[in-house]
């Protein structure tokens, strides 16, 4: 056996010369993959400057010096790449999407809390953007809100002070206006942070709106985020 089963370490042999080679390389690799850190599960191309334990998940179709190395795992090390298998029960933060993901075997499964043997299971998500305000009395955002999802709630902050002629403003749904805040300020750094009393089911694509009191919205900007939990389907 020349290496670990769970995180492929390599193991020192009797009267290897240059031991410190090996355990270096052990050392690096279990910087790597210990409280596993992705920076990405979409980056099919290596970046340029290598940076010692960063590591990636290798997308389908990746290029250079990732090539061939779909679905497994490149940490940096050396100016160079080390690969590993990331096994069933592997769990990840993924940076760039803000998200907790737990191996199925095959695939990262975004906000996973929970996985059945045939993969289905309870995630836990948020999604976020950032709106721009133009004029008048009511803004909608893009359908931030996915479809067959169960929202907990939404939270807001203010990016870019908000002018026009109102007061305060709402933020809610389609049907529902301030059912995430009301009152709510204009200035940068304002925020909302709406927790439904009780969770509540969309079954289709919804967008947040954004209701002006006293007047109308001249311009600004505000960064949403709606989190919310969603079934996953059990594999055939």
């Amino acid at each position: 056996m020349n290496t670990t089963n769970q995180l492929g370490l390599p193991l020192l042999q009797a009267a290897q010369a240059q031991k410190h080679v090996t355990m270096n390389e052990a050392l690096a690799r279990l910087d790597g993959l210990a409280i596993l850190t992705l920076q990405s599960q979409s980056t099919a191309a290596p970046p340029a400057i290598v940076t010692d334990g960063a590591a990636y998940a290798v997308p389908a179709g990746a290029v250079a010096a990732w090539a061939g190395q779909d679905g497994r795992l490149a940490i940096g090390r050396n100016g160079g790449w080390d690969f590993a298998v990331p096994r069933r029960g592997w769990r990840a933060l993924i940076l760039d999407e803000g998200t907790q993901a737990l191996h199925d075997g095959a695939a990262w499964r975004p906000g996973l809390a929970t996985m059945s043997p045939k993969n289905s299971g309870l995630a836990i998500k948020v999604a976020e953007i950032d709106h721009l305000l133009g004029p008048g009395a009511v803004s909608l955002t893009s359908s931030l809100i996915p479809p067959n999802s169960v929202v907990v709630g939404a939270t807001a902050r203010v990016v870019a002070a908000i002018t026009g002629t109102l007061t305060s403003w709402q933020l809610g749904n389609p049907g529902a206006v301030g059912r995430f805040g009301s009152g709510l300020g204009l200035a940068v750094g304002s925020f909302a942070r709406g927790l439904l009393g009780q969770p509540t089911a969309f079954y289709s694509a919804t967008p947040f709106q954004l209701d002006a009191s006293g007047g109308d919205f001249g311009g600004g900007a505000v960064r949403i985020a709606v989190h919310y939990f969603e079934l996953t389907l059990p594999d055939l």
